[in-house]
């Protein structure tokens, strides 16, 4: 594939706008089913919930958080302007009933108080953080005391087969993911590796495979 296209998909994926923006959002959603699902249940959520999703996109899977009990409150931030829009139209609805609502915002800089959160999630971004220490400071700056930080990747080892990922993707292993958060004053209270059912892509058959780590704030 030429150079410039794996270029620009590596800066959709990082940020998705212009023109191909919605679409790349949707191309997400399929591509990313499976791993929402898992990070879904390790969020392990409870009534009355206060949860941050970092980088949302086009907000597709809120509405599976919602359903586990109508008192969650969610909130979904992204810097991404047009993935901001797109989560707001598609869940106008639970906007409207104060169940959810959407920022334009950087990680490293989130526009919350303080212990506001019980859990923040994010899948697929840290391969984009520029400063993860200072991000991950923010992250225990808005959690409550002993709140849980979900993170949810592909692992090293599913990444570096894609021919995008040399352009500024960060890429990690179970340990590298698992020391970042205990350097950063994370407590590791659960690993989880689940294989994805393989997607076809050139006709052929890729492994893929979700890697999450569940944290407490320490």
């Amino acid at each position: 594939m030429d150079e410039e296209i794996l270029k620009t998909i590596a800066g959709q994926l990082r940020k998705p706008h212009g023109e191909y923006a919605i679409q790349v959002g949707e191309k997400m959603n399929a591509g990313n089913l499976y791993i929402n699902r898992y990070t879904i249940e390790a969020l392990q959520l409870a009534a009355n919930d206060h949860v941050l999703e970092i980088g949302m996109g086009n907000g597709f899977f809120v509405k599976d958080i919602l359903v586990v009990d109508k008192s969650i409150n969610y909130i979904g931030c992204d810097f991404s302007e047009i993935m901001v829009e797109e989560a707001s139209k598609n869940n106008q609805k639970v906007i409207n009933s104060k169940q959810a609502q959407f920022y334009l915002a950087s990680a490293d800089k989130l526009p919350f108080n303080n212990e506001l959160f019980d859990k923040v999630f994010t899948v697929n971004t840290l391969y984009f953080w520029d400063n993860p220490p200072l991000i991950l400071s923010e992250i225990r700056r808005v959690l409550k005391p002993k709140g849980q930080l979900i993170i949810s990747i592909r692992p090293k080892s599913i990444m570096q087969h894609y021919p995008f990922v040399k352009y500024d993707f960060n890429m990690f292993t179970k340990n590298d993911l698992t020391d970042l958060l205990s350097k950063n004053s994370f407590k590791i209270l659960a690993t989880i590796e689940k294989e994805e059912p393989e997607p076809e892509v050139n006709g052929e058959k890729m492994r893929t495979e979700t890697l999450i780590a569940r944290a407490e704030k320490e």
